[in-house]
Order: C-alpha cells, then structure tokens, then sequence
C-alpha cells in the first residue's frame, strides 16, 4: 500500500483538542490520549454546549468549546483529533491542516472518496500530515494474523472470504430518530460503510492492495433508507480473489463475524468485531489462539501517531492509505 510520510516541526508534548465527544471517545480512544508519555489532551469541542461542558468535567479536561474554529485557534492545541460522522471529516480535517496542526480523524476518512483526495491535497500542500484511526492494524490479535501469513502457515494464499452478519440495532426500529450510521448523507452509506472499513483495511494490510472490486446492495429489511445488505467480489494486486457478504438486518440465528484466509496448505479464520480465538486448520489440525487487546483499543496507534509527532517514529497510517478503502467499499456500493 503506497503512503506518503510528511514531517512537520517535532512537538516535545502533543496537546490535543478534540472535535467531537461521543460513544468512540469514551473507552476506545479519548483515555488513550493521557496515557503516553508527551500527549495530554486540553481542550474539547461539541455543538452541544452541555455534552461539551460534561465531556471536559468527567475527564479534566481545562477547556471546551461549542465552535471547532475556536478549538483550532486556540494556542495551546497543537493537534486536533477529529470524532464527527464522517460527512464533516473533510472540512474539520482541512480546517486543522490550514492552521497547521496536525489531525488524527475517525475512520473512514470520509463519506465519499472524491473528499479523500481534497484532504490528501491539502495535506500535500501544506506539509501537514493526517492520520486515520485504523487502529486494529496495530492491535496485537490482527498483528498475529498477519505474522501466520508473513510464516507460511498456510502457504499460499489463495482465496479470502469476509462473512458477516448482524440483527438490527434496537434503535433502527425508530423511523423519527434513526441513527446517524444509516443516514447516507451523513454516513456515507448504512452500517456497512461503517463496519466494512475496518476489514478492507485489514486485509490490505496483510495482502495487500484492492485493485478490482464490484458489488450489489439491497434494503431488504425496510427499517430505513439505505443498503442494509450487501455481496461483493474484490481482486488484490497480486491476482487474489476475495469475496464478502455482509447483513445487518439478520435473524439471530445468522450471526456472524468471520474472515476465511485460505491457502493451499491450510486455513486461517478470525473475526474483526468479536475478537473470537484465532483458528489456524492445518494438517496438523486445529489450533486456536488467544490474543489479548488493551482495554482501550486505539491505544497502540494512538502512540505511534503521538510519536511520529515527536520525530521518534514513523507512523503510516495516514490519509494516503486510508483513501483505499474508501475507494474500495465506493466501488461496492456503486458510488463510483
């Protein structure tokens, strides 16, 4: 996967704001920020003016805000770490970068891919760069997958499968109310443009880059507008074929988060969202392995970018690579 890795003047403490302050910045990224040596976050933003005041109480943070260009100018943000749906990512993200300071977004990059490419100019002119938090490539269970492959364990791959498949949410059964995730407008598309992301990242990052991909979509549950099930058949660089169905409208019964990575001397299987044990079926038979992730998950990556900012690392988990699989799950879905 080609990236791009630009270098800004070192910052000795990243001081965050955040632009954004909901479910994800609870647990799976916002403690993150305050763990790693030479990071603290200082300020918060939310158009809600109580959400923002209560965010900044519960976690200490000094300042909060309700206008992000507030939070941008403010002197001692230095980086900006944007957790808005995806149809702001874009204009927050080039907001940051134009004041030059560095961004750390949500994933995916944003709720279409021509958006992709204006955040990856800005970030290219102004030498400021933007990372996207596909943190499960640095968590450990996907980093041992990846490492079964790199060994051989299955020898040659040579077919990929993604299954997966999910009731509805309570809330979706609410037509006056219903979740930003299944407004396209705002999402991109349903949960699929939520949730395939994170898989079409993974599996680039083991087998690298998608360069084919065609698929159908239907809403064939009828609690909201958008695609509530999709196929899709996909071709990596090397001539692998993969394919992926996807439903979020299931009966229990169908529930399901599995990757099928099948070579001619065995099978690797794993889930994305679960974290089920990972199932290596070689002739040798089945083995399992169990593999912890920290308790906040974005953690690993969130560290790398803090360091990358700090001039000790390189972090490539930038708007380069992530504009991918927005181009991947776009062709899916018949955007592109």
């Amino acid at each position: 996967m080609t990236t791009f890795v630009r270098m800004i003047d070192k910052l000795t403490t990243v001081q965050w704001g955040f632009i954004g302050c909901g479910e994800v910045t609870e647990k799976k990224s916002g403690p993150a920020f305050s763990l790693i040596e030479g990071s603290r976050v200082v300020a918060v933003m939310s158009r809600t003016k109580e959400k923002a005041r209560s965010y900044a109480e519960r976690h200490n943070i000094p300042r909060w805000y309700t206008d992000p260009q507030e939070l941008i100018d403010d002197p001692d943000v230095n980086a900006v770490y944007i957790a808005t749906p995806p149809s702001t990512h874009a204009t927050y993200a080039i907001m940051a970068m134009k004041s030059g300071k560095p961004v750390y977004v949500e994933k995916p990059l944003s709720s279409n891919y021509e958006e992709c490419g204006r955040i990856n100019r800005i970030s290219e002119k102004t030498g400021v760069p933007c990372f996207v938090a596909y943190y499960r490539r640095y968590l450990p269970y996907f980093q041992k997958v990846k490492e079964m492959i790199r060994k051989g364990d299955i020898g040659t791959v040579i077919n990929v499968q993604i299954r997966f498949a999910v009731p509805p949410r309570d809330l979706d059964y609410n037509r006056t109310n219903l979740p930003w995730r299944v407004q396209p407008d705002i999402a991109g598309g349903g949960y699929f443009y939520d949730l395939a992301p994170h898989q079409i990242d993974l599996l680039q990052g083991m087998l690298g880059p998608i360069i084919e991909a065609k698929g159908y979509s239907a809403n064939r549950g009828g609690l909201y507008e958008t695609e509530d099930s999709v196929s899709a058949c996909f071709r990596f660089a090397g001539g692998l074929p993969g394919s992926g169905s996807w439903c979020f409208v299931a009966h229990e019964s169908a529930k399901e988060d599995r990757i099928e990575i099948i070579g001619n001397k065995g099978q690797i299987c794993f889930s994305v969202f679960t974290y089920q044990p990972i199932a290596l079926h070689t002739e040798r038979g089945r083995e399992e392995f169990v593999i912890e992730n920290p308790p906040h998950v974005q953690l690993p990556l969130i560290k790398q970018v803090v360091e990358h900012l700090q001039q000790k690392t390189i972090c490539t988990c930038d708007s380069v690579s992530a504009t991918s699989v927005n181009w991947v799950v776009d062709r899916i879905l018949g955007k592109l």
